[in-house]
């Protein structure tokens, strides 16, 4: 027997009944009648010389013979339903999700998207802005950015770059030297946790050598991407990070009239100990480094 002589829908009421063990549920599944069913199982016994089924009042059981044929039958068909739907449903594209905070998303990934998107088009970035901590342990987070000394006992992490952080301002407030921050207020930052090593106002007067000086008020922002906004629409001068405010700088939106610029943390890309980086998220590690060199 050729395969063009094949009996194909003998041989799949044969796999129905077989695995359902009733030519009654064969015959549901499939949409035709149990008599359907009976005639094309006794033509495939016809052809093969020999027994297939043990007839019963209500179910059938395998002969010898139908146990042989029953599991290649049922392989074969799974395998090509497996194949069938691997080229009918959509290719899911490979997704790498990042945590990082706030400011870092809007202000250092966001502008490089598409950056990413010309090296990397077969990969879809899922960008999680939050200035909580993420637990890299579970699934939903590959990538996290941290920002601080660590130490991080649980993840595998690699420095990005450190920061620096100096005065700006809108150049309508025409602030050109420390004296003029007495006319106008100061932009703060606060941050989340109190260390000496925080890029913090009094810090930046201690490694000016300036002492006694009174500003024209204040501006407290919880959030550093607030408080860049803010020194972008002239409420002041901030103290804010400069890897973060490239852009306002360089299109003019923001100044840095005078130094110095102190040391800020460092940015870390961090990938749990637990869980192998898939070959998306090693990409993605790589982009970043590079564009941190740039940066």
């Amino acid at each position: 027997m050729d395969r063009r002589s094949l009996p194909l829908s003998a041989l799949r009421a044969f796999e129905a009944a077989a695995r359902l063990g009733s030519f009654k549920a064969a015959a549901e599944e499939l949409a035709v009648t149990s008599t359907a069913i009976s005639h094309q199982i006794r033509g495939l016994e016809a052809l093969s010389g020999v027994s297939l089924f043990e007839r019963q009042v209500r179910r059938v059981t395998l002969t010898e013979a139908g146990a042989q044929l029953y599991p290649v039958l049922r392989d074969g068909l799974d395998a090509f339903q497996a194949a069938l739907e691997r080229l009918t449903q959509p290719r899911r594209r490979p997704q790498v999700a990042i945590s990082a905070t706030n400011a870092f998303t809007v202000k250092w990934l966001v502008p490089r998207m598409a950056d990413f998107r010309r090296l990397q088009p077969g990969i879809d970035l899922q960008l999680q802005a939050s200035d909580d901590v993420v637990d890299l342990r579970s699934t939903a987070v590959d990538i996290a950015i941290r920002y601080g000394r660590g130490p991080y006992p649980e993840l595998t992490v690699e420095p990005l770059f450190t920061d620096h952080f100096a005065p700006v301002a809108n150049p309508r407030l025409a602030v050109r030297s420390i004296a003029d921050l007495t006319r106008v207020p100061l932009i703060h930052f606060d941050w989340k946790r109190a260390q000496p090593e925080n890029p913090t106002w009094e810090r930046w007067f201690a490694a000016a050598g300036v002492e006694g000086l009174s500003s024209a008020g204040q501006l407290r922002f919880s959030d550093e991407g607030h408080a860049i906004q803010a020194a972008v629409a002239g409420h002041g001068v901030a103290l804010v990070s400069q890897a973060l405010i490239a852009d306002e700088l360089a299109a003019g939106h923001l100044v840095q009239p005078f130094g110095p610029a102190i040391t800020g943390h460092t940015y870390h890309v961090a990938l749990s100990k637990e869980r192998r980086p898939s070959a998306s998220a090693e990409a993605v590690v790589a982009w970043l480094k590079a564009q941190a060199a740039l940066s």
